[in-house]
């Protein structure tokens, strides 16, 4: 599947927004719905990645820097900020990469196009999980004494929540996606090929 430059436009600018509007807090009320943008931009910005990839990036690191500078603190100093927060990078390329893979059949509603959705967002929520928890683990300097038991146990303590928030605001962008669906099949260019 590959969306028209228009279509892959609109549907970039709804994905930055979502993930603009959300990045503030990972478990705070409306919970960060940065892992499932990458997936999504996976799914429906494909062969449109050179340019989406390093603009939601961009965008992340600047919502990043917004959000610890209003707290007074500066943001090259915070402890968040260290060289395991570089590790966003490929953690962030594998849930688009998982998007992608999932979407390489098309889109169009199905069983099968269900299961290859939730083995893509599962497996790329626990590569993406594995290099941002264990960049920050290793690399941020926050851990005194890092080992491997306990990087094992904070990364299985933290996996689930991280997915059950990854795996929600992928459910709702699937409902959206089902919900508009008719609305797309109507304009020229901007609907997703049909299997």
């Amino acid at each position: 599947m590959r969306l028209a430059v228009r279509p892959a436009l609109a549907v970039f600018a709804a994905l930055a927004l979502l993930m603009a509007a959300t990045r503030a807090h990972h478990f705070g009320a409306i919970p960060d719905a940065s892992w499932a943008v990458f997936f999504a931009s996976g799914v429906y910005l494909a062969g449109h990645q050179r340019w989406a990839f390093p603009a939601l990036m961009a965008l992340a690191v600047v919502v990043d820097y917004l959000v610890i500078s209003a707290t007074g603190v500066n943001f090259w100093s915070h402890y968040c900020v260290s060289p395991g927060y570089w590790f966003l990078l490929p953690a962030h390329a594998a849930m688009m990469a998982a998007g992608q893979w999932a979407a390489a059949n098309g889109l169009a509603p199905r069983w099968a196009l269900l299961g290859r959705l939730v083995l893509a967002l599962a497996v790329g929520t626990a590569a993406c999980h594995l290099l941002a928890q264990g960049g920050f683990y290793w690399f941020s300097g926050s851990v005194a004494e890092p080992t491997l038991a306990g990087w094992a146990k904070n990364f299985s303590d933290w996996l689930l929540p991280y997915a059950q928030v990854a795996f929600a605001w992928v459910a709702v962008i699937g409902a959206l996606h089902l919900a508009l669906q008719p609305l797309f099949a109507r304009l020229p260019g901007a609907a997703v090929k049909a299997d």
